[in-house]
């Protein structure tokens, strides 16, 4: 698989790594033996990239990415701190941190974290020295070796940019999210950080499997957070009204090459972008994780193609994301 360089860390990884919230919940019932299945075959077809959270399942997620790291230390775990907290801006504070540091290195097993992102924090958070100043003391300890934020807006994601010693952003890339194109990715090019794609099939829109009339379980964000009831709205279809994203679906479908699905066109669209370190679609299943991952072998989109996303996005999903996010 294609390696690149993840940010400030140094560290290449392959382009396609493997994003673990849906193995801890709030995607419907996922098993221990399918999520163990997903995560090998992630790793059997190159993927070393593997991006949980704490909150995932209470730290199920961490667990199953714990216990496979532990089978295959030369992967790269990366982790997730302070959605455990009332979302206040005092709530991140170096306590916090280092409580929130013990649970994930007990749950995925080792001394020191590879790469520990803020989770989403409020605004403010940005601004606060004394918030990157914890972070710097936790590396200089050796409880992690890096850390960068993920973020929701393109603003906060500049903002994180700035800072001398975040070495990656995370951020909501894909062909109905295409903001951060404009300025985030050339910025964080420049710098040196890397850019790590999440949410990058719209929660699932853009594998092209989804109509009208399919149902969501009551324990799937699709279901239960349509409207941002749970928490961001932009994390369930990625703020894209599900009507929409069917129909600008439908719109795509005919641009996708022979021998290739819309998850991977999707996937490969994200990866055109060269300031991407890495995209991370999730996997219930082992047929998932090996279909994700070929996608970093696959040719490029060409400029025509892209052009008539970029059409596709201004004429039915500009409107509602852009300015939002």
């Amino acid at each position: 698989m294609e390696q690149r360089v993840l940010g400030r860390t140094g560290i290449e990884v392959g382009v396609v790594g493997f994003g673990a919230w849906q193995i801890g919940a709030a995607w419907g019932e996922v098993s221990e033996a399918d999520a163990e299945a997903a995560l090998e075959a992630a790793r059997a077809a190159g993927v070393t990239f593997f991006d949980t959270a704490d909150v995932y399942g209470d730290g199920r997620s961490e667990r199953f990415v714990g216990a496979f790291r532990a089978r295959h230390p030369e992967v790269f775990a990366a982790t997730k701190m302070g959605r455990r907290a009332e979302q206040l801006p005092e709530n991140y504070s170096a306590a916090n941190f280092l409580a929130w540091n013990d649970d994930s290195r007990a749950n995925l097993g080792v001394l020191a974290l590879d790469l520990v992102q803020l989770h989403c924090p409020p605004p403010a958070v940005y601004a606060d020295d004394a918030v990157f100043d914890a972070l710097d003391a936790m590396v200089a300890e050796g409880r992690l070796r890096h850390y960068g934020v993920s973020v929701e807006t393109c603003d906060e994601a500049l903002a994180a940019i700035a800072r001398p010693n975040v070495a990656t952003v995370q951020i909501i890339l894909n062909p109905f999210r295409q903001k951060p194109l404009e300025a985030v990715l050339p910025a964080a090019e420049k710098a040196g950080v890397g850019i790590i794609a999440r949410v990058p099939l719209a929660s699932g829109l853009l594998s092209g499997r989804y109509t009208a009339e399919t149902r969501f379980g009551e324990d799937d964000h699709r279901n239960f957070n349509r409207r941002g009831e749970a928490f961001d709205v932009g994390e369930t279809f990625a703020g894209v009204d599900y009507a929409t994203g069917l129909e600008a679906v439908e719109r795509l479908r005919p641009l996708v090459p022979e021998g290739m699905t819309m998850a991977q066109f999707a996937l490969r669209w994200i990866l055109d972008q060269s300031a991407v370190s890495v995209v991370i679609p999730g996997a219930r299943n082992a047929g998932q994780a090996e279909s994700n991952a070929a996608a970093a072998g696959m040719a490029p989109l060409g400029a025509g193609v892209h052009a008539e996303v970029a059409r596709v996005y201004d004429e039915l999903i500009r409107p509602q994301v852009h300015e939002r996010w």
